[in-house]
């Protein structure tokens, strides 16, 4: 089987470069410059580590569909007061849409990624995407929102592997990645700093300006204090927020039409259920089991539920009250058996 790897630079992906050549396949390295100002550190390192290895390797400059695909709806969907997810919005419209396409076009029958997930044949589902082995780094829940037609494509060498075991071969075999240390939560967010981020893109806000203060409210409508831009706010946030109170405070919503921050003791939090449209199914709905469990935050558990889809929504009800998931979060529905059943973008809480 011919199999392009997508190659960061880092440990995951040139240990599923190694495994995947040890098992026999024919590979080819395929790199994407996602951001402009790349500073050819990891270039220079691949075709090092490729030319000792024997491998191909092609740099595919993606950058200005990156930047039309992920980073500027991260910015749109900040300025419409919501909580994007770049991440899950790169791997279905760029990684395993632009990046698959390419390596398809390089005659590959597949694309391999270091992600921590699995793919395959499954005895109920016919396939399936599912959680990998190592529950710290499992990165299924960033996955959910990629079509079925395109994840059939792809090959996850770590799925059985955990981080501590992938560190060890590179050093056993010598290998060091270009880039050895860990990658920021965002590739194109500076120190994981939104805040900053969004400053430095204040030209592409109207007026060419971000959105000043006003004033932070209570469900009552009685005003607390104020708050320096809706932007600089998430659901669910307590620390920054400067309100003296009688007890502690939490982002409960953003008002954007009246520039209002609501904010909430943190029991006003707790919702029974929410919503999310751009639903993504990997598994037929009539094969779902009746009780599933939903996760709307990457480092956060998945919680027991039962889900409903009626015209493209997703309606989900927890078990439990839940701190409210932020609009335009990811919900990714999982069987117990840790099965992605599908992924949506959760559009508001009740």
């Amino acid at each position: 089987m011919k199999i392009a790897v997508a190659v960061s630079g880092g440990a995951d992906s040139l240990a599923s470069l190694l495994a995947l050549g040890e098992a026999g396949h024919e590979v080819l390295a395929l790199h994407g410059v996602f951001l402009p100002e790349d500073d050819g550190r990891a270039v220079a390192g691949l075709m090092l580590s490729c030319a000792r290895l024997g491998v191909p390797l092609h740099c595919v400059d993606l950058s200005q569909e990156f930047e039309r695909r992920v980073v500027a709806p991260f910015v749109r969907e900040y300025l419409e007061g919501h909580t994007p997810n770049p991440c899950a919005r790169c791997n279905a419209a760029v990684k395993f849409g632009l990046l698959l396409d390419r390596a398809l076009s390089f005659g590959a029958d597949a694309l391999a990624t270091g992600h921590y997930a699995s793919a395959g044949e499954h005895p109920a589902y016919g396939w399936a995407l599912s959680r990998g082995v190592d529950p710290v780094k499992d990165q299924s829940y960033f996955l959910s929102l990629v079509p079925r037609e395109r994840l059939e494509k792809a090959v996850f060498p770590l799925a059985a592997a955990h981080k501590a075991e992938v560190r060890a071969g590179l050093d056993a075999r010598g290998e060091v990645p270009p880039l050895p240390e860990e990658s920021q939560e965002i590739c194109f967010v500076p120190g994981d700093d939104y805040r900053a981020f969004l400053a430095s893109r204040a030209a592409d806000f109207p007026g060419g300006a971000l959105p000043g203060g006003g004033p932070a409210v209570l469900p009552n409508g009685q005003q607390v204090g104020t708050h320096n831009g809706l932007w600089r706010y998430t659901i669910g946030q307590r620390r920054g927020l400067g309100i003296a109170h009688a007890e502690p405070l939490y982002v409960l919503d953003k008002d954007m039409a009246r520039n209002t921050l609501l904010v909430a003791p943190g029991e006003a939090l707790l919702v029974e259920s929410c919503v999310a449209g751009e639903v993504n199914i990997l598994v037929d709905p009539a094969l779902w089991p009746q009780a599933v469990l939903v996760q709307t935050r990457y480092r956060e558990r998945a919680k027991p539920a039962r889900v409903s889809l009626a015209g493209g929504v997703l309606s989900v009800r927890f078990d439990q009250r839940q701190v409210r998931p932020a609009p335009g979060q990811v919900a990714t529905v999982y069987d117990a058996s840790g099965v992605v059943l599908a992924g949506a973008v959760v559009a508001n809480s009740l």
